[in-house]
């Protein structure tokens, strides 16, 4: 094991160092590595969340309008020329960042990069495509989202915490009308230099850097889009829903900086097992109904935290009796110290360290660095977590629970618990 550890450390360590210098081409910053891979992967990250979006919605239509018709393709071109050359484009969207994408094989950069530059400096944002292609997509997507009780309760729990700014939606919803002017000035607001960070995986960064002075030579410069500080509220809702879970969110946010205290909370909290079909040593696990399942949730952004546990069971009965069991483990959290706190930092480790395997993980933690100028190791997630001891873990425990927690309630909201009688 211990073996395991120091290998999966000096990975990350290696992997750090490849990233370790960002430079800037044609504006933009660039932090590119090759280590061998058999294929190859660009990305484009842009500070255009919809935290920063003017008007509900905007962010959401900006994300499907990539790989749309630009000065030099067609929707379809594109689409023929990606699958000609095997390559796979898409696209993501968090609160505070916009991400496009291309995978490939090595070789095909030149286009790729290419096609990514075009939906930056020259998408048409046409009104047809808005009408037949972006809005249907954004309908879909929010419906699927949706569906998801879980998911469902995590965006109306941002909405509680934060109100404006991270409580924006990253799902559009019906009752906004949307144009493709309003699309078209949102992108040129945000899509500039400066505004912009470049990650590549298995690819030359001096290739990289030639590529994007040609693509974005003349690429425009634009003002980091500000918001109004974070700020944390707190409150209950509740919503009727039927063909889903019963679920309960179950929430606490804070201002500031990410706190590897919160992660290692969660990390303590999570009753997913080590081993499959086992029940987990977790103290939520121990006494969950059958049937029933409680999620920790950690999600941190630029200056503040959103901590909380996604309960959920075929009955209402079966959430009540989960709920108060979670809710007991977070207040007696705070007296963790030695080998169950050992246990819950070195558990929030492989999960930080886990995520570096994957691009996406990759891209994820470099990005937002790059973009807010601040250390673009990889490693400083992991190694902040050794720092974290029994007083600061007690500490922060205590700091979340006595700020307003954010409640939720999705299914039978007349026979779902309201907080007060979890024990909040």
């Amino acid at each position: 094991m211990l073996a395991a550890r120091a290998s999966a450390a000096r990975a990350a360590s290696r992997i750090a160092r490849n990233f370790a210098t960002v430079v800037d081409s044609a504006g933009v910053k660039v932090a590119a590595a090759d280590n061998g891979e058999p294929t190859s992967a660009v990305t484009f990250i842009v500070k255009a969340g919809s935290r920063f979006e003017p008007k509900p919605g905007v962010a959401h239509a900006l994300k499907n309008y990539a790989f749309k018709s630009t000065d030099k393709r067609s929707a379809l071109g594109t689409v023929r020329e990606a699958e000609l050359y095997g390559g796979v484009l898409s696209t993501s969207l968090s609160r505070e960042h916009l991400a496009v994408t291309a995978e490939f094989l090595r070789g095909d950069e030149a286009f790729f990069v290419d096609v990514l530059s075009s939906y930056l400096t020259s998408t048409k944002f046409t009104r047809y495509e808005l009408s037949e292609l972006v809005a249907p997509t954004c309908e879909a997507e929010t419906s699927a989202a949706f569906a998801n009780p879980a998911t469902h309760a995590v965006e109306l729990a941002h909405a509680l915490a934060f109100r404006n700014g991270l409580g924006n939606s990253i799902f559009a919803t019906s009752g906004h009308h949307l144009s493709s002017e309003d699309v078209k000035a949102y992108a040129h607001s945000v899509f500039g230099s400066g505004n912009v960070a470049v990650v590549g995986t298995g690819i030359d960064p001096a290739a990289l850097e030639k590529l994007l002075e040609k693509s974005l030579g003349n690429f425009a410069s634009s003002v980091s889009p500000s918001s109004s500080p974070s700020k944390y509220f707190g409150g209950e809702t509740r919503l009727d829903a039927h063909g889903g879970p019963e679920t309960v969110f179950i929430g606490f946010g804070t201002a500031g900086a990410p706190s590897p205290e919160l992660a290692v909370l969660a990390a303590h909290l999570d009753a997913t097992p080590a081993v499959k079909w086992s029940k987990s040593t977790s103290p939520v696990a121990a006494n969950l109904p059958v049937g029933s399942n409680v999620q920790s949730v950690y999600l941190p952004y630029s200056d503040a935290s959103l901590f909380g546990l996604v309960i959920q069971g075929q009955t209402t009965a079966d959430v009540r009796e989960a709920g108060k069991a979670a809710v007991a483990a977070l207040k007696a959290a705070g007296d963790l110290k030695g080998e169950e706190l050992q246990k819950a930092i070195a558990k929030a480790k492989f999960s930080a360290a886990s995520s570096l395997d994957r691009r996406d993980g990759v891209i994820s933690a470099l990005g937002p660095k790059i973009l807010s100028g601040s250390s673009a190791s990889l490693t400083e997630a992991v190694s902040s977590l050794d720092k974290v001891d029994a007083s600061a873990f007690s500490k922060a425990t205590a700091s979340l629970l006595k700020a307003k927690p954010t409640f939720v309630a999705i299914g039978d909201s007349k026979s779902l618990p309201y907080a007060d009688e979890l024990g909040l």
